[in-house]
């Protein structure tokens, strides 16, 4: 049987949500804009999924704005706050998911010199360099600031309500991509700081094609998809209602099992890690705090493309870097910000473990790495 070790990049529909979203196909169809009955019905679905995942964040259901996936609400948090805002300087994290650091570069390519970029530096951990961050707020005032609250590779944790005070501080909104970071650590808006903040329903269990962006209730910002007024005129077109539905579900699930998978987890990566030392591997991040699930490595001298092949042979499912990058095959850009050499970085694997693994596929996954990571490197010396 085919082991999953790829989480980070998306998860199967939990039973429970899946169940919760089968009405919405055929016998609830409605339009949730319509005022016949079974529009309303489907309009009170939406509302109650709003509901949820506002209550999973600690907000208010008028502050989520549902989208249909975790790159049209970074995209429209740093379009939208750019249509309305001053022109000046836009701040990411040199590790940013390519959703963000694009359409940051885009702005700043578009924008004839008005807007300008500026990318946070990080340590050899991937933690962004608090110097740094004093530094770029201090060269020039930000108008938008954006620093993911986990790294989808490295699973690095970042002290995003420390630099969200830095950028409130100078008058900037702040904004965080926690599609990675929810439901695998506590995530809670006020805390953050933020002004903004993206979640994904795919990462915790739910359906693809429905994330949402959390905002603070005074923030204005200009649609990226202009029609009938949708979400409060933010997002137009016809709600998705299944797939938010099925959203809703899974952020009530992910709030109520946390505590449960979190430390099972988080036994399972430290084997894992344990495991990995014993054969030589590089774990990057290994310094810093990290998601309990996630687990980027090297095995100095094998590739990681040709591991996960090889891997996938084997019967387990991993990846050698992020699945939404796979279309731009090369170095990691985290890595090359990190400072990895890139040699090492070439052969970079991502372990992300879910719910549903357990140890026993833990010790089938180290013994058979063990063996094809030899079988490789006995390859490698017939070659040279």
């Amino acid at each position: 049987m085919h082991v999953y070790f790829d989480h980070n990049a998306t998860t199967a529909v939990d039973d429970a949500v899946l169940d919760a979203m089968l009405p919405y196909f055929q016998r609830e169809f409605g339009n949730p804009s319509s005022r016949h009955a079974r529009g309303m019905v489907a309009r009170q679905a939406v509302n109650r999924a709003r509901e949820q995942v506002a209550d999973s964040v600690g907000v208010q259901p008028a502050q989520v704005v549902f989208t249909s996936g975790g790159s049209e609400a970074n995209n429209l948090f740093i379009q939208g706050a750019a249509g309305y805002l001053k022109p000046t300087r836009i701040i990411v994290s040199a590790v940013e998911h390519p959703c963000v650091m694009r359409a940051a570069q885009e702005l700043a390519r578009n924008a004839n010199g008005k807007w300008n970029l500026r990318r946070l530096a990080v340590d050899d951990s991937g933690r962004v360099n608090p110097a740094d961050a004093d530094h770029a707020v201090m060269e020039q005032q930000p108008g938008l600031v954006s620093v993911m609250l986990a790294n989808n590779e490295t699973g690095v944790i970042q002290d995003v309500a420390a630099i969200a005070e830095k950028a409130r501080a100078c008058g900037a909104w702040m904004h965080t991509d926690a599609v990675q970071a929810f439901g695998k650590i506590p995530v809670d808006f006020a805390s953050l700081k933020v002004h903004a903040m993206t979640l994904s329903a795919h990462k915790v269990y739910g359906p693809k094609g429905a994330a949402a962006l959390i905002m603070d209730k005074r923030l204005l910002l200009k649609p990226l998809i202009y029609g009938g007024g949708h979400e409060n005129g933010l997002r137009s077109g016809t709600e998705n209602v299944p797939a938010i539905v099925g959203f809703g579900v899974a952020c009530e699930l992910a709030k109520t099992r946390i505590a449960e998978n979190t430390a099972r987890i988080a036994a399972m990566r430290a084997r894992i890690e344990r495991g990995l030392v014993e054969m030589g591997a590089v774990i990057f991040g290994l310094g810093a705090a990290r998601l309990p699930n996630t687990c980027y490595f090297a095995l100095p001298g094998i590739e990681g493309d040709t591991l996960v092949v090889r891997l996938d042979k084997a019967g387990f499912a991993v990846a050698s870097g992020a699945a939404c990058s796979s279309v731009n095959p090369g170095q990691s850009h985290v890595l090359q910000a990190m400072g990895i050499d890139p040699m090492l970085a070439r052969c970079a694997v991502r372990i992300s473990l879910g719910s549903g693994n357990s140890l026993a596929q833990v010790e089938n996954f180290l013994q058979t790495l063990s063996v094809v990571a030899e079988e490789l490197k006995q390859m490698s010396m017939v070659a040279i």
